[in-house]
């Protein structure tokens, strides 16, 4: 038999047991600017669908805002700065309209220098390029002949096509379907842009407009 002593010394803990809880303490999520919400949801009067950001899983500093930038390119200018995964739509005032983007994985497929926009294209086609086979022939090669517009093509929604002394360059800026790798290096040298940010800078660029990519 259990003795009054000892059921006495272990009630305690008994009751305490009885008393505790393992429930695990809830964590509140950050409250998005419905702003932003907006900014970067769903967008549904295009021919393809665009789906909303979860904005939980990108960094704020690369979602599109207007932010102080003093420069010498005159307003209209695309700045691209490519060490610093942003590119700049410059204003008048000493101001820009800021894009985070994602850049080339190794520094020789980046382009650098001064273009132009040479064409534009809202859900365009897309072709890899000869090297882009000959660097990844199992990844590229089977869409040597192209792939049709749509939600799984790597250009987007919307893409503008860099030009220099009136030759394409085969760099772009465009859209993406990896929109979780901006701020990163990861294209094969072209400049990619979340969905919505292509969107609204393609209506902001006219065909003709400079672009300076800054590389280090």
């Amino acid at each position: 038999m259990i003795s009054r002593r000892l059921f006495m010394i272990g009630l305690p803990a008994v009751t305490l047991a009885a008393c505790s809880s393992t429930r695990q303490p809830v964590v509140q999520e950050p409250t998005i600017d419905p702003y932003y919400l907006r900014m970067y949801g769903p967008v549904l009067d295009e021919p393809y669908p665009v789906a909303a950001m979860d904005l939980r899983r990108v960094d704020p500093q690369w979602w599109r805002q207007e932010v102080p930038y003093f420069t010498d390119e005159r307003p209209g200018t695309l700045v691209v700065d490519t060490p610093a995964h942003y590119l700049y739509l410059v204003m008048e005032g000493g101001r820009a309209l800021r894009y985070g983007i994602g850049v080339g994985k190794d520094e020789a497929l980046v382009f650098r220098g001064n273009a132009t926009i040479g064409r534009k294209a809202a859900w365009p086609r897309w072709t890899p390029t000869r090297s882009m086979i000959a660097r990844e022939p199992d990844r590229y090669g089977p869409y040597a002949g192209g792939m049709e517009p749509g939600a799984t093509n790597p250009l987007g929604p919307r893409a503008l096509y860099l030009y220099k002394n009136g030759a394409d360059t085969l760099f772009r800026i465009h859209g993406t379907t990896e929109p979780y790798t901006i701020g990163t290096n990861v294209s094969s040298g072209c400049i990619r842009l979340m969905n919505q940010d292509i969107i609204d800078l393609y209506s902001r660029v006219p065909v003709g407009a400079r672009v300076t990519v800054i590389n280090a």
